[in-house]
């Protein structure tokens, strides 16, 4: 036997591993996949968005605007859940998609920083100040982030939020955020991308408003969709081509005709958006006279909602478990009146459910003298509750006496008994028309000759959307800073999730690439006790740092002991 043949055989192993390695790292370049154990699948897309990163002709450019030194644990975490997002995203575009991590200004002198801060301001990137310490009884220092980024298509760029409603820094806050990221992301790009607009009526003719209130509701929609306004009086009826309706706080009854219109709007697949107060209930109302009484205004829509699946009620929704602030006077210094910020009841923050894409991980939305809604039985129609108030609230029942001096008063818990009081909701489903059986003949071949016949049914599934507050979609307007965003208290500034509301309902009512339904991602919070990480500090050190080399340094001895013993025989 030849000596030398086992060290051939070893030095050909050698060749055949390494040629194994290039064929297997071949393969894996042109195909591989990935699987994702996590229980609550945080690294996978949904398949809307794989659709839409797989369906890019161009390339889409991200600038992540969250990086540099200092950044908390929590916005570290979200940083880290971006760039992991963005790199799967990647594995579906391609090199269509491309991102970077940005710090605002680095390298910049103050001055060109705050040109740039502004320039990134204008844009509609809210800035964080972030007070940092190092630990417990350093001294603390604060810097000025951005957790945005802005996403760029050819000439066309939109902001993204990555954080969530106020910008707060803690757990639940950061961990809604990180599961909102892909639906921003896929809106962002699906909003870029897409080849036509949906086309939006905002409905007039019934004391709709069309002032500075309306101001961010209307700019909102003209930013997002082809809008119009349609004078419902002066149409014969509502065309087709709009995707979807808006009817923001009519202040006139609807006459029948004009009921119809909408009815056979929505017989032929339209989509509505209601926001309807059945209460005369107004806040200055209230600042002029200290008092006034909630009364119906008679808008005659009561029959069209219930044959729909729903009824606004005559009444006042008050939430002492959740609810907004006003200020009260308490006194005067130097001639001047001193007011305290104080709960108000007949404000009610209003939580979303979960239990719909649309509203899933959406901070409360503030409610302005809100009804409330009850579902009633129509034939085909599934009802899904989008907003509804806290455990500890009530129904105030006409004629419901309003009155300023109810803020000073301690209220009763146990009068405020009634839990997640329905405020605003989805119906979906072939709704009939409320005048099937009824519509005089010539009114039928009226609309015969002009080319629309009646629909006593509708001709495909379709869905509407009402909420019980017709001023949710409205903004504060004020002399010294004029139309604020809407779901902003003009007291204290802080901004509600109206916006963020009315933006996933209208998404949800028009695009048919189901975007919306990645927000149905939920990112389960394992929160660490913080205190008893810091009291363990040194043990876990020990374990992390000590123990493995001390493990290392022993495996090394045992070994060496062993070897020595063996060779010694």
């Amino acid at each position: 036997m030849n000596p030398e043949r086992p060290h051939a055989y070893r030095r050909y192993n050698w060749l055949i591993l390494l040629a194994g390695l290039v064929l297997l790292n071949w393969l894996g370049s042109l195909w591989h996949f990935r699987i994702d154990l996590t229980e609550d699948k945080r690294y996978s897309l949904s398949a809307p968005t794989e659709h839409l990163l797989k369906g890019l002709d161009s390339t889409v450019r991200i600038d992540v605007y969250l990086k540099g030194e200092g950044l908390t644990a929590e916005f570290r975490n979200l940083q880290n859940t971006t760039r992991d997002l963005l790199r799967e995203m990647q594995e579906y575009a391609g090199p269509r998609l491309q991102f970077q991590f940005i710090k605002p200004g680095e390298g910049l002198p103050d001055s060109l920083q705050a040109q740039a801060y502004d320039s990134l301001q204008s844009m509609g990137l809210k800035p964080y100040t972030l007070t940092v310490s190092a630990k417990p009884g350093d001294e603390s220092s604060e810097r000025i982030i951005f957790p945005a980024a802005v996403v760029r298509y050819g000439d066309r760029t939109l902001p993204v939020d990555l954080s969530s409603a106020g910008g707060a820094d803690n757990d639940e806050t950061i961990n809604n955020a990180e599961s909102l990221l892909e639906f921003k992301f896929a809106s962002a790009i699906d909003r870029l991308t897409r080849k036509s607009v949906p086309n939006v009526a905002y409905l007039l003719g019934n004391g709709e408003p069309l002032n500075p209130h309306s101001y961010d509701a209307v700019s909102t929609l003209v930013k997002n969709y082809v809008l119009d306004t349609v004078t419902l009086w002066r149409v014969p009826y509502i065309p087709e081509k709009y995707d979807a309706v808006v009817i923001t706080k009519p202040l006139q009854a609807f006459t029948d005709g004009d009921k119809l219109k909408i009815d056979q709007y929505v017989m032929y697949g339209g989509k509505v958006i209601w926001f309807i107060d059945n209460l005369y209930a107004e806040m200055d109302s209230l600042q002029q006279t200290n008092q006034f009484i909630a009364y119906d205004r008679g808008l005659n829509l009561e029959d069209l909602l219930f044959k729909y699946g729903v009824r606004i009620n005559q009444d006042l929704i008050q939430d002492i478990g959740q609810r907004d602030q006003v200020p009260l006077a308490v006194g005067t210094a130097g001639g001047k009146p001193q007011f305290q910020m104080v709960p108000w009841s007949f404000f009610p923050l209003l939580n979303p459910s979960d239990n719909h894409p649309l509203s899933r991980n959406l901070e409360p939305v503030l409610g302005t003298f809100v009804n409330s809604i009850d579902t009633v039985k129509a034939i085909g129609i599934q009802k899904t509750i989008l907003l509804a108030t806290s455990d500890y609230a009530r129904r105030m029942g006409t004629p419901a006496m309003v009155s300023w001096e109810s803020v000073k008063q301690e209220p009763n818990p146990a009068d405020y008994n009634q839990k997640q009081i329905p405020a605003a909701v989805l119906l979906e489903g072939e709704f009939q028309s409320l005048y099937a059986n009824r519509l005089p003949a010539a009114v039928r071949d009226s609309l015969q000759a002009i080319g629309h016949p009646y629909l006593s049914k509708a001709k495909a599934p379709t869905k509407m959307i009402v909420v019980a507050d017709g001023d949710m979609i409205l903004n504060p307007f004020t002399q010294k800073d004029g139309p604020l965003e809407m779901g902003t208290n003009q007291y204290t500034k802080y901004q509600f999730a109206n916006k963020d509301f009315f933006l996933n309902c209208m998404e949800y009512l028009t695009n048919p690439n189901d975007i919306i339904g990645t927000r149905n991602k939920q990112l389960v919070l394992r929160k660490l006790d913080k205190q008893k990480v810091e009291d363990e500090r040194t043990l876990w050190m020990f374990i992390n740092i000590v123990l493995p080399i001390a493990l290392v340094v022993a495996g090394g001895l045992i070994f060496q002991f062993v070897r020595k013993r063996k060779y010694q025989k």
